[in-house]
């Protein structure tokens, strides 16, 4: 019988080596799943406070954000120790720092091994030093803002529930602080302790709008603040901010499923001049090589990856617009 093709023994030794690495994978997925899923569910606050009372987890949550004890900036630059704080990471100013020059370190010996110029591996290390911790700072910060905005409209309900009970302003922020996960759980839990611990209720929301800076945010804010000085039904401005809230949300969630296609086309049109590059490159090496050592060759490639960011930019602002 003579076989349709011919399988050479060595792929069915890589595919069998592939799937066990997937399957084990999985494995210790589903093993850590169960202690992952329970971590999520509890805001720092409250591992913290498992080992210490309120005010020495105050204290430490306001350190490893990157503040002083009293909850002051402890950066010369406010603007830096604001992201640095909103970014939400908890490792702490030191070890930030450590990081970054450990991080430098690493990719200047790398960028001199391989290259073996001292000029490029200066350079890398600098971007590395102050371009990329920006950078990733940036991000961090935006996904953190973005995870807070869809908690907020659930963390109102609760007080809205927790008002209508009977409760005063404080309990019904606490309760936000002990039911909700990070970053809500734990910006209201510090919230609350600072009402605890001697800061007026207005104080502290404003503390709260600076450490977070979501958009929604001074809304709620706003909507305390009046009702602490002049009255007024608290639970019910509250209810229709979660509701506004929830539709700004459904609105945002439509414009981008309309757009879709206009940033699938920005993603194709982007790839294709960098992957038609490889394809020739992969197929035929010699295909650029009598004009690849030309001045005008690295203007002309320098020049189209302007009007491809140039483009891809105008694309973006085409499909990205606030609500």
């Amino acid at each position: 019988m003579v076989m349709p093709f011919d399988l050479d023994p060595l792929y069915l030794i890589w595919l069998s080596v592939a799937l066990s690495a997937a399957l084990t994978a999985e494995a210790v997925y589903l093993l850590c799943f169960s202690t992952a899923s329970y971590r999520s569910q509890i805001n720092r606050r409250l591992m913290l406070a498992k080992e210490s009372d309120r005010e020495s987890v105050l204290v430490a949550l306001r350190r490893e954000r990157g503040l002083t004890e009293a909850g002051n900036y402890r950066l010369v630059f406010y603007a830096l120790n604001r992201l640095i704080l909103q970014s939400g990471i908890t490792i702490g100013l030191t070890r930030l720092a450590l990081v970054i020059v450990i991080g430098s370190i690493v990719c200047f010996a790398a960028t001199a091994l391989f290259r073996g110029s001292l000029m490029e591996a200066g350079v890398v290390a600098f971007l590395c030093a102050t371009v990329m911790p920006f950078l990733v700072l940036l991000v961090l910060r935006g996904r953190r803002q973005g995870k807070f905005a869809r908690q907020l409209p659930d963390a109102l309900d609760t007080i809205v529930r927790s008002l209508r009970a009977g409760h005063p302003v404080p309990v019904a922020i606490s309760l936000v602080g002990r039911e909700m996960p990070d970053p809500v759980g734990s910006e209201f839990g510090i919230l609350s302790d600072e009402i605890t611990y001697g800061a007026d209720l207005e104080t502290a929301l404003r503390n709260l709008h600076l450490r977070i800076g979501s958009d929604d945010l001074p809304l709620f804010v706003t909507a305390v603040g009046i009702q602490a000085s002049t009255g007024g039904n608290l639970g019910e401005i509250l209810e229709n901010l979660s509701s506004v809230i929830r539709q700004r949300f459904k609105m945002r969630r439509k414009v981008r499923a309309l757009a879709a296609e206009g940033r699938a086309s920005a993603m194709i049109l982007s790839a294709l001049p960098i992957g038609l590059f490889i394809v020739v490159q992969v197929t035929s090496p010699n295909f650029y090589a009598s004009v690849w050592h030309e001045h005008l060759t690295k203007l002309l490639l320098v020049g189209g990856a302007a009007w491809m960011l140039i483009g891809n930019l105008t694309m973006f602002k085409m499909v990205n617009f606030k609500i």
